[in-house]
């Protein structure tokens, strides 16, 4: 029975795995509803509530019922507000009809891969990566090309490092700064060369742009910003991090047009358009005062900070220095090969089921001694998580 259920299946699903982080949640939720006190670093996902600006945009539109069906890329308000918004911050210089408005920003790179990836294409992706790049690609049947970076030089990506990856199947090249998992900021000039690079051998830069404007190390960074290479760039960015909408689903995509209508007219057979009462909310967001945004940027800061000097209490314990996002990605080898933990799997799931600390293992990450934490979190939960780990840690040495 087991041997033809898995012949219904496609090659396709069987190439990937279920998202890391969203098994993580899972469990966590099943602790959490047995009445267990979880020190939760494991979901990305901003601790504040989406902005009141933000949300009173959504409830207008559903009380004026706008609530049916728009156009599959998004209605002309939304694509001219992410324009003009990245224009702003950016110096690009897109049109809302090379703009498509997406149900998250995971389905902007999701659709984008699809629409530009054969099978046997190579994708150049820097390690460590966010854990469905890897999925998404072999999902359309592309070849990852994973290029590793040295964590003593707190993950530094350069151009010459893109170079060396390149063979003549490279279709595309993943760009993800500030970094999930690790926080690594790509130096601008490098970002740029990059982009150049590829605009010079013909090859595709899709930007994930998901927490461009959670960067410590000074203003956001857009390699689109390069605009002699916009023929060969894929913005893909996200409201869900910089605003705090991750439940929204509320994502976009900046590219050529001949790109946008592809991924629209794929989305035309998926989603169809994003929630329209969202859209309204996205154009509030994007249109809008902007202080909550730097706001919430000097409290992850903060956190960043505090997290770091927990863990110097932590003997054996080391951790790069985040330059954005809201995760740190520390270096757990000290404590392997004691208390029968010899992987970083090990390590979570019993930090999970012993010391009640919710962790994201670093394997789906393409790392193997390293775990990661949310610093998206209230100081109390960071104070008794770092405890409990500093706890749990101390019995194993």
């Amino acid at each position: 029975m087991i041997a033809e259920a898995q012949k219904t299946l496609t090659d396709r699903i069987d190439r990937i795995e279920v998202s890391a982080t969203m098994a993580i949640t899972a469990e966590a939720l099943k602790m959490k509803a047995a009445g267990i006190d979880l020190a939760d670093f494991g979901a990305g996902e901003p601790h504040f509530s989406t902005p009141a600006h933000i949300k009173a945009a959504a409830i207008d539109a559903i009380e004026k019922n706008f609530t049916r069906y728009t156009a599959v890329a998004g209605i002309p308000d939304v694509r001219k507000a992410v324009v003009e918004r990245h224009a702003a911050d950016f110096g690009t210089n897109y049109t809302p009809e090379e703009c498509v408005f997406t149900a998250g920003g995971k389905l902007a790179i999701f659709n984008a891969v699809e629409v530009l990836i054969n099978h046997g294409d190579e994708v150049i992706v820097p390690v460590p990566y966010w854990v469905s790049y890897k999925d998404i690609i072999e999902f359309a049947g592309g070849t990852p090309v994973f290029v590793e970076t040295d964590e003593a030089e707190n993950f530094k990506l350069t151009a010459a490092m893109i170079d060396a990856a390149i063979t003549p199947k490279t279709k595309a090249i993943i760009l993800n700064s500030p970094s999930n998992p690790s926080g690594n900021v790509i130096p601008t000039e490098e970002v740029y060369a990059i982009v150049r690079l590829a605009h010079s051998k013909g090859i595709y830069v899709l930007i994930d742009e998901c927490y461009a404007y959670l960067s410590f190390s000074g203003p956001p960074v857009s390699g689109a910003s390069v605009t002699e290479a916009k023929d060969h760039i894929l913005v893909l960015g996200s409201l869900s991090k910089t605003y705090a909408m991750t439940g929204w689903r509320a994502g976009f995509a900046l590219g050529p047009k001949k790109i946008i209508a592809a991924m629209s007219k794929l989305q035309s057979q998926s989603t169809s358009n994003t929630a329209t009462f969202v859209q309204k909310a996205a154009v509030a967001a994007l249109s809008g005062d902007q202080t909550c945004v730097a706001e919430m940027r000097a409290d992850y800061i903060k956190l960043r900070d505090r997290i770091l000097e927990g863990f110097k209490t932590i003997p054996g314990l080391t951790c790069t220095v985040p330059e954005g996002a809201f995760y740190v990605y520390p270096n757990i080898k000290a404590f392997l090969g004691k208390g029968g933990i010899n992987t970083a799997s090990e390590l979570a799931s019993r930090l999970l089921t012993e010391a009640h600390v919710v962790t994201v293992p670093a394997e789906p990450f393409g790392t193997h001694e390293h775990i990661r934490l949310s610093y998206a979190v209230s100081a109390d939960v960071i104070d008794k998580g770092v405890q409990r780990m500093r706890d749990f840690l101390a019995k194993l040495s």
